[in-house]
């Protein structure tokens, strides 16, 4: 008889499986993309209202993996349903990221309306630390390691784009190239681990006598 800590332990690593197929990564890949598109829609950086128009993107990019895992994943992998605590923590996460999410927009306003007299490499600096914040909050809630990873990249796209741009002439402070870069991997990273998904787990067959 399994003990509440393998119990526990068990649904953990089912949890895990959501991140499993890599579609995390491409979704997440293609929202990081905006910040690298964004910027073109206009000659100043910021223009990200009219970034709007990625929304029927993102949509379709959602319904695609929506499907793929209807369809393709869970054939493989099965479907859990998770405890109480498990969606207990999910309803957390949802409420921590939505504040946090709010409270890097605000002092990310802040940064550069109040600080707009520092120097940009370091206003860049600010806005990746609260990236990082954001991220790794919700690796630490998910138990999902590879945010971890994705967070420092992002944190380090901003000043690191600034700095190509004071230094190198990039367009648009070096947005589409540094956000393009980290997007890329996400996308690519997401897309190996699907593959590699597929070739190790095939679909389970289903006697016919069983159906």
């Amino acid at each position: 008889m399994q003990t509440p800590a393998s119990l526990k332990s068990a649904e953990r690593k089912a949890f895990q499986t959501n991140f499993a197929d890599g579609l995390w990564d491409v979704l997440i890949g293609c929202f990081v993309l905006e910040f690298a598109l964004a910027p073109l829609l206009s000659e100043h950086l910021g223009d990200f209202w009219s970034s709007f128009i990625f929304l029927p993107f993102w949509g379709l990019v959602y319904l695609a993996i929506w499907l793929t895992r209807k369809h393709v994943v869970a054939p493989r992998l099965g479907i859990v349903i998770y405890g109480e605590p498990r969606w207990r923590k999910l309803r957390k996460f949802s409420i921590v990221m939505v504040s946090i999410n709010l409270l890097i927009f605000l002092l990310g306003i802040i940064t550069f309306w109040a600080l707009g007299d520092l120097p940009g490499i370091i206003r860049m600096g600010i806005v990746g630390v609260l990236i990082l914040l954001g991220f790794s909050a919700a690796a630490f809630l998910l138990d999902y390691p590879r945010l971890y990873v994705y967070g420092l990249l992002l944190s380090l796209a901003p000043a690191t784009g600034e700095w190509l741009y004071a230094n190198h002439g990039a367009a648009h402070h070096g947005f589409p190239l540094v956000f393009g870069f980290v997007s890329a991997l996400m996308i690519v990273t997401g897309l190996g681990t699907f593959a590699l998904l597929l070739k190790n787990n095939p679909p389970v067959e289903i006697p016919p006598e069983a159906i």
